[in-house]
C-alpha cells in the first residue's frame, strides 16, 4: 500500500518512520556507551570528566590510549586489509549525499561506529554524536536499500542524518536546516519536507524516551539593547577569524601524523597518550567538551582556568583526530566557541565594559565558532538557540553567524566536512 501512494506522500511516510528509526538508533548507541564508559573508567550517565578527577594519576595517563590497538584493528578491517588510509569517518553519509548514490559502507560503518564508542569511552577528546548522526544515517540507508529503487536513497539517508542530529542533540530544527545547508545543491528545496518531518519525529521520539529538556538550559536573557547588539555583532568577525584558524589547526595536526608516517595502531595510541599526559592538569581535556560548555554557560570558571583549559583543549582535539581516531568535533567546536565568547566577555569586563553577562557570550560563540567551521550559518545559530533555549538571541545570532561564515570561507574556502583524512595523498 505503501508503495502505491505518490512520491511526496510516500517519502513524508517513509520519512516518519526514518525519525522512529533514528530516535532509536540514536539511544541505543548512548546506553552501550555509557555502559561501557562505566565499565572502562566508572563514569556515570556519560560524565566522563568527573571520572578521569577520580583515577590514580597512572591510569588516568594510560586510559585514553589502552583503546589505540583495539581502534587501530577496527579501522584497519573497515578500510580493507590492503589499505593504509585511516577513516574517513566524517564525511560518509555527507558523500553519499552530496556526491554519491546514497549508498553507505555498511559493513565499513559498522566497525567505524565500533571503533568510536572504544575512542569515547576512553577518555578520547571527540564527540560521541559524529557516530550516532552516522549510525542513524547507515539505517536509513540500509531500509531505502531493502525496498529497492522505490525510494530515493539519498533522501532516505539525508532523513536519517536530520533524524540523528535531532536526537542527539535535542535540536530539531538545526536537523533539518543541517541537511539542507551542509549538502545544498544535492537536495532541492521540494525535498526539505520529509528532511523536516524526519527530524522533529526522531526528537519527538528522543523526548518520549529521554524527557524533555535542552541540552544546555539557562536562564532566560534579558532583552539586550541596541549597544549590547552592536557590540555582539561586532564580535562575528573575530569569530570568522577564530573559526578558520581552528581549521587549520585541525589540518596541521593530521599532517603532523601523517608525517610520522606510523603504522596503526601507533598513531591512535600516541594521540591517546598526548591526551592522558593532558589530564593530568587538567581532566577536563576528557571527552567531548560537555561538562566545560556548561561550567562556561553557568559562569563557574575565571577566565584563567576558562584559558588554561581552551589551550589544553585544542592540543587534546589535535592529538585525537590528529592520529585518526573516528570521532566528531561538533560537540568539541561548541566548547572552543563557548570558551572564546567567555574570554571576550572577560577581556570587556577589563576594559570596563558592563553590558550583557558572560553567559550570553559563550553561547554566542558557540553558535558563531559552529558557523565558522562548518560554514553553515543558519543551522548554527538554530542549533545553539535550540539547545540553550535562547531564541530570543536569534536576531543576533543569525547575521553574527552570517558575517562570521563569510570572513572564514575567506580565510579558509573549505568547511570542516571539506578536510582531507590524515594519510590522503594531497590534492593536486
Amino acid at each position: 500500500m505503501l508503495f502505491a501512494l505518490d512520491s511526496p506522500w510516500r517519502n513524508l511516510l517513509v520519512a516518519m518512520g526514518v525519525g522512529v528509526l533514528g530516535a532509536l538508533a540514536v539511544e541505543a548507541f548512548r546506553t552501550v556507551l555509557f555502559a561501557l564508559e562505566m565499565g572502562m573508567v566508572g563514569a556515570h550517565d556519560g560524565h566522563l570528566v568527573p571520572a578521569a578527577r577520580e583515577l590514580e594519576p597512572e591510569i588516568r595517563l594510560l586510559v585514553p590510549a589502552i583503546g589505540g590497538p583495539a581502534v587501530g584493528m577496527l579501522l584497519w578491517l573497515a578500510e580493507g586489509a590492503h589499505s593504509t588510509k585511516l577513516s574517513r569517518f566524517r564525511g560518509d553519509y555527507i558523500e553519499a549525499v552530496a556526491i554519491g548514490n546514497g549508498r553507505l559502507d555498511l559493513r565499513g560503518g559498522v566497525l567505524k561506529i565500533l571503533a568510536s564508542l572504544v575512542v569515547v569511552s576512553t577518555g578520547g577528546a571527540v564527540g560521541r554524536e559524529g557516530a550516532m548522526i552516522l549510525l542513524s544515517a547507515m539505517a536509513a540507508s540500509w531500509i531505502g536499500r531493502l525496498a529497492g529503487e522505490t525510494l530515493e536513497l539519498r533522501l532516505m539517508v539525508s532523513c536519517g542524518a536530520a533524524a540523528g542530529l535531532a536526537a542527539a542533540y535535542h535540536t530539531p530544527l538545526a536537523g533539518a536546516v543541517f541537511v539542507a545547508e551542509i549538502l545544498l545543491g544535492s537536495l532541492v528545496l521540494a525535498q526539505l519536507g520529509p528532511v523536516v518531518v524526519a527530524a522533529v519525529v526522531s526528537h519527538g521520539i528522543t523526548i518520549a524516551l529521554v524527557g524533555p529538556g535542552s541540552r544546555f538550559p539557562m536562564a532566560t536573557v534579558p532583552t539586550l539593547g541596541a549597544s549590547q547588539a552592536m557590540i555582539m555583532l561586532a564580535f562575528a568577525p573575530i569569530s570568522g577569524i577564530a573559526g578558520a584558524a581552528l581549521l587549520y589547526w585541525l589540518e596541521l595536526a593530521r599532517r603532523s601524523f601523517t608525517k610520522l608516517a606510523l603504522p596503526l595502531p601507533l598513531p591512535l595510541v600516541l594521540g591517546g597518550l598526548v591526551v592522558g599526559a593532558l589530564s593530568l592538569w587538567r581532566p577536563e581535556v576528557w571527552g567531548n567538551g560537555d561538562s566545560g560548555v556548561r561550567q562556561q554557560i553557568d559562569g563557574l570558571w575565571p577566565w584563567q582556568t576558562v584559558a588554561l583549559v581552551l589551550a589544553f583543549k585544542l592540543l587534546a582535539v589535535a592529538a585525537t583526530t590528529g592520529s585518526g581516531a573516528p570521532g566528531g568535533v561538533f560537540t568539541p567546536t561548541l566548547f572552543v566557541g563557548a570558551a572564546f565568547g567567555a574570554l571576550l566577555s572577560a577581556a570587556l569586563a577589563a576594559l570596563g565594559y558592563t553590558g550583557a553577562a558572560e553567559p550570553v557570550y559563550a553561547v554566542l560563540g558557540m553558535a558563531t565558532l559552529l558557523a565558522g567551521t562548518t560554514h553553515a550559518p543558519v543551522m548554527a545559530a538554530l542549533m545553539v538557540a535550540e539547545m540553550t533555549g535562547q531564541y530570543s538571541l536569534l536576531a543576533v545570532f543569525l547575521p553574527a553567524c552570517v558575517v562570521t561564515t563569510l570572513v572564514s570561507q575567506r580565510l579558509h574556502p573549505r568547511s570542516i566536512y571539506g578536510l582531507r583524512a590524515p594519510t590522503e595523498e594531497p590534492e593536486s
